[in-house]
């Protein structure tokens, strides 16, 4: 009798062991199906770099940029006006998008953000980030920018032509808006721009949409900006949403 009660024992101990390895299996795999819905759901990893002179960057690049780019998912955005931490954002993000003109002072971060490119990642600029900001790092616009602004014309209307076919233009037209004409121009000695979009005035047309043509990382810088004439129109929200998608490629 002692015999068998030792095996019903072991039998029931066997089941049970069965029995928890199964529950185990499947916990397992939701656990992991979970993750992975976790890691999809977060979208694409971006930092908005902010601050400085003569713009709002709170309200439209801390609060409207954010809620352009989390829309439908598209990407989970983090703001920062502090630029010494961006070195400590960068090994968790997939675009980098910078809109600030206040300096970038640490060369830790200076070389942080070239090796970020240079490994392949995605760099946005924005507007006041496409101005000559910089004259102890004229390597920021020399290679990164391709180029940059000096000037501007004063606020008023101007019309953006949608001049190529590209991911970044995609489901864009033209428009006309109100915002600062910059005077952007290509560096002849940087890796060149491709236009995708051209400001036009009255009598003058500037770069206005482009791509930086980098060996290895993608550079897209969006001329517009300043207030919200640009951040609120839909136009603007598309190629915004299209640079961060296809920088992140």
């Amino acid at each position: 009798m002692k015999h068998t009660m030792n095996l019903y024992t072991l039998n029931r101990l066997l089941i049970l062991c069965l029995l928890s390895g199964i529950g185990s299996a499947v916990l397992a795999q939701g656990a992991s199906v979970s993750a992975t819905t976790k890691k999809q759901a977060k979208g694409i990893r971006t930092l908005i770099v902010g601050g400085g002179s003569s713009h709002d960057f709170d309200r439209w690049y801390k609060e409207e940029d954010v809620e352009t780019l989390e829309k439908k998912g598209l990407a989970t955005v983090q703001y920062t006006d502090n630029t010494d931490s961006i070195i400590h954002y960068l090994s968790e993000i997939d675009v980098l998008y910078l809109s600030n003109n206040q300096p970038i002072k640490d060369p830790a971060t200076r070389k942080a953000i070239f090796d970020f490119v240079e490994e392949g990642n995605g760099l946005v600029l924005g507007h006041a980030a496409l101005w000559y900001n910089w004259k102890d790092w004229p390597e920021y616009n020399a290679q990164l920018v391709s180029g940059g602004s000096r000037g501007h014309d004063r606020y008023g209307e101007f019309t953006v032509e949608i001049d190529k076919n590209h991911p970044v233009t995609k489901k864009v037209k033209s428009f006309t808006l109100k915002d600062e004409l910059y005077y952007f121009e290509p560096d002849p000695a940087g890796p060149g721009i491709e236009v995708l979009a051209t400001a036009k005035g009255a009598d003058k047309s500037f770069p206005s949409v482009f791509v930086v043509k980098h060996a290895k990382g993608k550079i897209v810088g969006i001329a517009l900006g300043h207030d919200a004439e640009s951040h609120e129109l839909p136009a603007y929200q598309t190629l915004l949403r299209n640079a961060v998608q296809w920088a992140a490629q």
